[in-house]
């Protein structure tokens, strides 16, 4: 057991110390935050080039209301702030109408896609003619949208909505409706998303709090991808290591004082302290950032120490089956061929991560949390989903890690033990089922 240690405290200091281990520790919050920096970075940082947009209205009666509108929006809204700070962030639109005269839509539609083609215009609308009052001829009640530009849909969101609210009213006006009378009649009511009423110690009521939508979704994703992020920066690692002194033939020179199953499990004992310990980074910063926000309330106290016992069983297995993979191979090109499967394993929980989080209490989502490669990583964002789940799922998933955990020990060990002194030609698949039933 004292050998066990000292390898374990020497696999934790050397991968303390590296700079890799730092860079690990930037990864995580590059990655989680990076996102919201980059595009606070580009928000305003648009093409405010002036976007050219034709309007051919048959109707006759609906352009100007457009032109209108387009006028106050290139006055007011396009721009943020005030005074000085007063800064354009998205482009005007610039309306030309187009004088149909007759012309066959089909006709024009051509005339003004080939001024497209030529950079004349950016996009062009035709509006048809019995688009207000579709009895006469439903087939010429199209409103549609020109662009080869799809991806850019800014102008047809705002065309749309301008267009259909005025269509609206005119129809309105020509069945003899008052707009205002049915625009109150039919006005949507804004229905509260709220949690459960509660009673205090003295047996008051307490009122039911807005359900914060964004934090119940963004914890347990959090908690979800921390758990990856430190499983794969600390296990995959060790595949590496345990190739390298293989080739070199280091590990002959330690197996000389210490024997094979000693060995790995020091390796283990250590990475688990280093998987830990960047956990700890990563959870005190995020509580010191939510704090500093005052956000606090959504730090999910009640789940760290699930957090902590899911982890470490994470890394016993999945650093146990690295271990193995790099005792049976004998170069890199071996190893990642071995490796898609456990790597589709540890990923395997972010396929299903949407519908856990919508419905943590479902019977899918407790068969696929006790799938105990996916169980660590599922079962926590059960538990960190309100109002959380019965006590004994979680035990259950523990015991059902902790069984696999072992097996996969059991089986690296026997597996290490054989391939670590192999040189040569690697191991396959089935000579490592082998190794790891009969020793």
């Amino acid at each position: 057991m004292r050998k066990t240690l000292i390898v374990a405290l020497r696999e934790y200091v050397v991968s303390v110390k590296t700079k890799a281990f730092l860079i690990g520790l930037l990864m995580m919050p590059l990655m989680m935050g990076g996102g919201f920096i980059v595009g606070a970075f580009m928000e305003g940082r648009v093409d405010t080039a002036d976007k050219r947009i034709a309007i051919a209205d048959y109707t006759g009666r609906l352009f100007d209301t457009l032109d209108s509108a387009n006028r106050q929006r290139n006055d007011a809204a396009i721009f943020t702030g005030e005074g000085a700070a007063r800064k354009q962030t998205l482009p005007r639109f610039v309306l030309e109408k187009i004088d149909t005269g007759g012309t066959d839509m089909q006709r024009l539609s051509l005339q003004l896609s080939d001024r497209i083609r030529k950079g004349e215009l950016m996009a062009f609308v035709l509006i048809g003619p019995n688009v207000i009052d579709t009895n006469k001829d439903p087939g010429q009640a199209t409103l549609n949208y020109y662009s080869n530009t799809p991806t850019y849909n800014d102008a047809l969101g705002w065309i749309s909505v301008v267009l259909n609210e005025q269509i609206q009213q005119l129809r309105l006006v020509g069945a003899a409706f008052d707009p205002k009378v049915v625009r109150q009649l039919t006005q949507r009511v804004a229905v509260g998303n709220l949690g459960l009423v509660k009673t205090d110690a003295a047996g008051n009521i307490i009122s039911a709090e807005e359900t914060n939508q964004l934090a119940n979704f963004l914890v347990p994703f959090a908690m979800m991808f921390l758990m990856f992020m430190v499983i794969m920066a600390t296990t995959a690692p060790l595949l590496n290591s345990t190739l390298e002194e293989k080739t070199q033939r280091i590990a002959e020179v330690l197996l000389s004082s210490i024997s094979p199953f000693e060995l790995m499990a020091g390796k283990l004992i250590g990475i688990m302290g280093v998987s830990l310990t960047m956990a700890a980074v990563y959870l005190s910063g995020a509580y010191a950032a939510l704090s500093r926000a005052g956000y606090v309330q959504f730090f999910p106290w009640q789940s760290i120490w699930w957090f902590v016992g899911f982890l470490s069983l994470a890394v016993l297995m999945y650093g146990s089956i690295f271990i193995a993979i790099g005792a049976a191979v004998s170069d890199m090109k071996e190893a990642q061929s071995m490796m898609t499967p456990v790597m589709l394993l540890v990923v395997s929980p972010m396929f299903v991560m949407q519908n856990v989080i919508r419905e943590p209490g479902s019977t899918l989502s407790l068969v696929l949390s006790l799938f105990p490669p996916a169980t660590p990583m599922l079962m926590i964002i059960r538990q960190t989903v309100p109002p959380g789940i019965p006590l004994w799922q979680p035990l259950l998933g523990v015991a059902l890690v902790l069984l696999a955990s072992l097996v996969c020990v059991f089986a690296a060990g026997r597996i290490f033990r054989v391939g670590i002194l192999m040189q040569g030609k690697g191991a396959r698949i089935s000579e490592m089922f082998r190794w790891a039933l009969r020793g």
